[in-house]
């Protein structure tokens, strides 16, 4: 059962979180002013009374509008019912007094007559815009109901996950997984780019990308474990990935609920701070240390330095090197940096003495007004400050480069791969110490960049980093030694690369991280366009699908667009993921059928990156000469299957591959019209990469069943499907190598933005897509459609 939000009395907090909200009251807000604006005259002309009333009227149209839709929306949700009905009655009343007021009769000598009373306009306004309010908010809960429900459909099935033991319930139960998770991924980066807080935003986002990161892993780490069960190391390396989700989950309530709790089946289901609670607690800073003490010493110019002010700068002149401390006691911090510190610690101690002496020599004077030694030792002292918080940013700085210089992270991983592939356990063991000592690097210059970041979205990435370190670390050793004990598995194999390859990301994020905490204290806000579609024909011939080599700017997309192109990625990605899991099942994974669905399984996920702004696909171009092999690879498969269907004896297995494989060569056609089409500008370029997408979405899912149901007839019929209707030409034959551009062969979870990415997971928005929502947005529209 999902969450269902919890009853609420009539006294309604109408606090406004999200910016759909805030942006559906502006254009009410706007004819309101203007109507309390013209009861400040005190005589209007005819037509001024006439142009009142229409507004008048038109008000009060919207706000009928307005609570029908409300009243509709209690209707199918009965725990707002009485909520809603008493909210909608309160704007009737409110819009039929604002019409009354506007609409007395006009006199008919024709002099300009007196407006009514702006008292009583100003009270039926001040009723409406809280009844509207109190309306949209609670529609707003009928929103944060639906995630929520999401969010309990992806838990459910996460535990039916975790207690699967062969390997067909395992692919079933996580292609339920992945669907529930696309749901989520909706809603959540929905709610995600509405959020008027950029804390909660970035709160949003990084339990969104945790989310992504984790499925992926998820899909490898159960296959090892079912495949490798006796393995210690395995069952903790999947335990730790339900674990990571689990925790995540948690966060998304967290956020959507502002720590709140709603009840499940009857019982108060509360959100809980874990590992992953990011942001959640005031942790303290340097950055802000610096600052209150900055703004203390500024304040001084108008209090003067009383023994209140005394305390209160000692105080945060102590709050200051107590933060500072992490930098000194850093294991990690070279001795120069160290005696930096210590050094500018005290000149800045020194300056606050200096000021002191000045205020309390003022005192004694009984002077007033501040003096230009006041002055003199304020600026010192500030001074003083900012060259002490430039040390700790160059220390923090020097500890970031001698880590990515060093490039230890590659080195560590490939040598775990080599040794768990040779089966060298002692090997492992040796490495992992190496690899727990970077870990504790890396984590340690997070801690450092937190202390430094000032921004609310950068401390919680910096929180988001050091918490998925901390966590994938042990997880990516699990996989190490798991392969250590099952050398030659395949599947324990791609587990480890799975882990990699999060970790290599991780690190990713890390740098980037790094520049941008060094460009905000260096005063650098600027920050680049995000581009979910990159710009077209910039590296390819413009002769080909009609693209130009005209130079363009980027184009940002909008919401929508954004959304779709992205909900079309997930999908497609989860599509690659359940052909992976057939693929995987067959005892000879080298023959002809396998092969070529591999490889229509990696191009397809090369797309899918593409959506997200990353991989070896960057530009649209590349995108449409990778869908043209993608067609040509389906039109191969479907020859090599059809040779294999006919060695199937007659039977409604063999109709349905029939069926099925009869759709191959109708998708590869149209997928290859669609790329036939000329493209100029933003629009035609993302109509164009909007229909591939969604034709090769298409063709994958009809191969994915292609492949199933050969599997099936294969194991069914006993044919050997190594040997082709010729008898001496095997299947496993050297194979025609791809053209392919495409990316890794990483299964996942079918999940992928920071706050503005391009992917289902770091979209920053998503279209609106449910019937309650929808109608929210009505509510907008019926008061904007009434302005005029």
């Amino acid at each position: 059962m999902a969450a269902m939000l919890q009853k609420t009395d009539s006294r309604i907090s109408l606090e406004i979180r999200t910016k759909s909200v805030e942006q559906t009251l502006v254009p009410l807000v706007t004819q309101i002013t203007t109507l309390v604006n013209h009861k400040e005259r005190t005589k209007v002309t005819d037509k001024t009374q006439r142009a009142l009333v229409r507004v008048g009227e038109a008000v009060n149209l919207a706000v009928e509008r307005f609570t029908t839709v409300g009243e509709s929306i209690a209707v199918e949700n009965p725990e707002i019912r009485d909520d809603m009905c008493e909210a909608c009655q309160e704007a009737r009343i409110a819009g039929s007094s604002i019409q009354t007021l506007t609409a007395s009769e006009q006199p008919n000598d024709g002099t300009p007559k007196a407006v009514a009373d702006k008292t009583a306009m100003v009270r039926a306004a001040r009723q409406l815009l809280s009844a509207i309010t109190k309306v949209l908010l609670l529609a707003d809960r009928v929103v944060v109901k639906q995630l929520l429900m999401a969010k309990d459909k992806v838990l459910f099935s996460l535990n039916n996950l975790e207690d699967v033991s062969s390997f067909p319930d395992f692919v079933s139960g996580f292609t339920q997984f992945g669907k529930d998770m696309v749901e989520l991924a909706l809603l959540s980066g929905e709610r995600q780019n509405d959020l008027k807080s950029e804390k909660h935003r970035a709160q949003m986002g990084s339990a969104r990308a945790i989310l992504e990161k984790s499925t992926m892993m998820l899909l490898r780490s159960s296959k090892t474990c079912l495949r490798h069960p006796d393995s210690q190391a395995s069952q903790r390396n999947r335990a730790g990935v339900f674990a990571q989700i689990k925790q995540s989950l948690n966060l998304v309530q967290h956020i959507v609920t502002d720590g709140g709790y709603y009840p499940v089946n009857g019982h108060t289901s509360p959100t809980t701070n874990g590992d992953s609670g990011i942001g959640l607690a005031a942790v303290p800073s340097t950055s802000r240390a610096f600052k209150e003490f900055e703004d203390q010493v500024d304040l001084t110019r108008v209090t003067l330095i009383g023994p209140v002010t005394e305390e209160k700068l000692q105080s945060a002149f102590d709050f200051v090197i107590d933060t500072a401390q992490d930098f000194t006691d850093s294991a990690y911090t070279s001795h120069m940096n160290r005696e930096k510190i210590l050094s500018l610690s005290d000149t800045l101690k020194d300056e606050l003495q200096d000021l002191l002496k000045v205020g309390q020599s003022l005192n004694s004077k009984d002077t007033l007004t501040p003096t230009q030694e006041l002055e003199t030792a304020i600026l010192k002292t500030i001074e003083a400050s900012k060259s002490f918080r430039k040390q700790l940013l160059d220390t923090a700085m020097d500890q970031a480069s001698e880590l990515f210089k060093m490039n230890e992270d590659h080195e560590l991983l490939q040598g775990l791969r080599i040794a768990g592939m040779g089966g060298d356990v002692d090997q492992v063991e040796e490495l992992t110490i190496k690899f727990e000592e970077h870990q504790e690097q890396l984590e340690e210059v997070c801690k450092l960049l937190h202390h430094l970041a000032s921004t609310d979205p950068l401390v919680i990435t910096a929180e988001h980093n050091e918490s998925f370190l901390h966590s994938i670390g042990p997880l990516t050793l699990y996989a190490a030694q798991t392969l250590a004990q099952y050398p030659c598995s395949k599947v324990a194999k791609e587990n480890l690369e799975v882990f990699g390859d999060a970790w290599k990301s991780q690190i990713n994020d890390l740098s980037i991280l790094v520049k941008e905490v060094n460009d905000v204290c260096q005063g650098k806000m600027d920050k680049p366009v995000y581009l979910s579609l990159p710009r077209p024909g910039s590296s390819t011939p413009p002769q080909k699908h009609g693209t130009t080599a005209r130079s363009f700017r980027p184009a940002k997309l909008d919401a929508e667009e954004q959304a779709k192109i992205a909900k079309l990625g997930l999908e497609m990605k989860l599509i690659t993921s359940e052909m992976d899991a057939e693929t995987d099942k067959w005892e000879e994974p080298d023959n002809d059928i396998v092969k070529r669905a591999k490889n229509m399984s990696s191009m397809a996920f090369a797309m899918y990156l593409f959506t997200r702004g990353e991989g070896p696909l960057k530009t649209t171009q590349d995108l449409f000469v990778q869908a043209e092999f993608f067609a040509e690879e389906g039109n191969k498969l479907y020859k090599t299957v059809m040779g294999f269907a006919q060695r199937v004896p007659p039977c409604h297995h063999k109709e349905e591959l029939l069926i099925y494989l009869d759709r191959v060569p109708v998708f590869c056609q149209q997928l290859s019209i669609r790329l036939k089409a000329p493209t100029f500008g933003k629009t035609p370029t993302f109509n164009k990469v909007d229909s591939t997408i969604q034709e090769t979405k298409n063709l994958m899912n009809v191969i994915a069943k292609v492949v199933t149901t050969c599997f099936i007839c294969a194991t069914k019929f006993n044919i050997d499907y190594r040997v082709s209707p010729g008898g001496s030409y095997r299947w496993r034959c050297q194979y025609e190598g791809s053209r392919s551009s495409a990316g890794s062969d990483t299964d996942g979870g079918g999940l992928s933005p920071h706050s503005e990415g391009g992917a289902m997971f770091r979209s920053s928005s998503i279209s609106p897509h449910s019937e309650s929502l929808y109608r929210t947005s009505s509510l907008s529209k019926s008061l904007s459609t009434e302005k005029s």
